[in-house]
C-alpha cells in the first residue's frame, strides 16, 4: 500500500467492523453490525466496501454470487497513523504539547501519568 491517507468516518465505521471480526467479511456482516443502526440500505455498504478496496484497505474474493473482504491494514498501524497526523495537525507534531494538552484537560488520571512515566522510561533503555 502507498501512503495511508485519512479515511472517512464512513468507511472508518466499517473497518472498526472489519477489524472486529474474522476474515472473510461480507456485507452482511457489516450491515449486521453498523450498517442497519444507521439506516443504510444494501448499496451504501457494497459502495463503502469497493471504495476501501480503491484505497488498499481491502482485498476482495468473489465467491459465487457473494463477494468476501479481506482487511490489508492493521487497526494498530491505521490508528498510528491517525494519532501521528492529529499530533502533527494540533500541536506542531510535538508529543510533549499533546500530553500537556491532555493533562490540562484533566484528560489523564493518575494511573496514565505513572504509565507514560513507564513507557519513556522503557524508550530511553
Amino acid at each position: 500500500m502507498g501512503k495511508m491517507k485519512k479515511l472517512p468516518d464512513a468507511e472508518f465505521a466499517v473497518m472498526k467492523v472489519i477489524w472486529a471480526n474474522e476474515p472473510p467479511i461480507t456485507t452482511n456482516i457489516i450491515m449486521s453490525q453498523h450498517g442497519n443502526e444507521e439506516g443504510w440500505k444494501l448499496q451504501t455498504a457494497i459502495s463503502l466496501l469497493l471504495r476501501l478496496v480503491e484505497r488498499g484497505f481491502l482485498r476482495t474474493e468473489k465467491n459465487g454470487k457473494e463477494r468476501t473482504f479481506f482487511p490489508l491494514v492493521d487497526k494498530e498501524d491505521y490508528l498510528a497513523f491517525e494519532t501521528g497526523e492529529f499530533v502533527k495537525k494540533f500541536h506542531g507534531d510535538s508529543v510533549l504539547k499533546f500530553i500537556n494538552a491532555a493533562y490540562k484537560d484533566k484528560a489523564l488520571s493518575d494511573e496514565d501519568i505513572s504509565e507514560l512515566t513507564e513507557l519513556l522510561k522503557k524508550g530511553r533503555e
